[in-house]
């Protein structure tokens, strides 16, 4: 006969030794450029120009929920390829947009076990003040941070360390603060 074993979460993580627990990872950024708000505000809430500053690598397609600006409740979704040309999906929804001053996107469904990107825009000597700040967490709690974890942080990492040195091109005269 069967018996049944009723096991909290918390019980059952503790026998895995942590293993699902999720691990919140931050990274921040910030690049100042020589855009008045609105020009900075016009570049960054198309959705199309995500493509010209995501490293080629990655092969950044948009599938659907570009041709507008971004707005609170909008869903796009994505095909990227980070790692090994392996296709994956991405759907992310802006959660909260403020014109002139930040949205948040947020992800759907995709890589991670949870996104949270703010992007910030704030006029400052003659220019703007943008500020990434991203939450992000790996799947697979411990297990899939000793996996990916050091692969996964370090292309994080090199995708903003790129939209800096793009952004510089683009806008000439742009800086990384001290």
């Amino acid at each position: 006969m069967g018996g049944q074993c009723l096991v909290s979460l918390n019980e059952l993580n503790g026998c895995l030794g942590g293993l699902l627990v999720m691990k919140m990872h931050r990274l921040t950024t910030q690049q100042w450029l020589p855009l008045s708000i609105e020009e900075a505000w016009g570049f960054f809430s198309i959705p199309e120009n995500l493509d010209r500053i995501t490293p080629d690598d990655m092969s950044f397609e948009i599938l659907s929920g570009d041709g507008e600006r971004t707005y609170a409740g909008q869903i796009i979704s994505y095909r990227i390829r980070p790692v090994l040309n392996i296709p994956m999906k991405w759907v992310t929804e802006i959660t909260q947009c403020v014109d002139h001053h930040y949205f948040i996107d947020e992800q759907r469904f995709g890589p991670y076990r949870f996104w949270h990107h703010l992007h910030r825009f704030k006029e400052q000597d003659g220019g703007v003040l943008m500020e990434d700040v991203l939450h992000y967490a790996l799947p697979g709690g411990a297990f899939g941070e000793m996996l990916g974890g050091a692969m996964v942080h370090k292309k994080v990492k090199g995708v903003f360390t790129y939209r800096e040195e793009k952004l510089s091109r683009i806008f000439p005269g742009a800086k990384v603060p001290a």
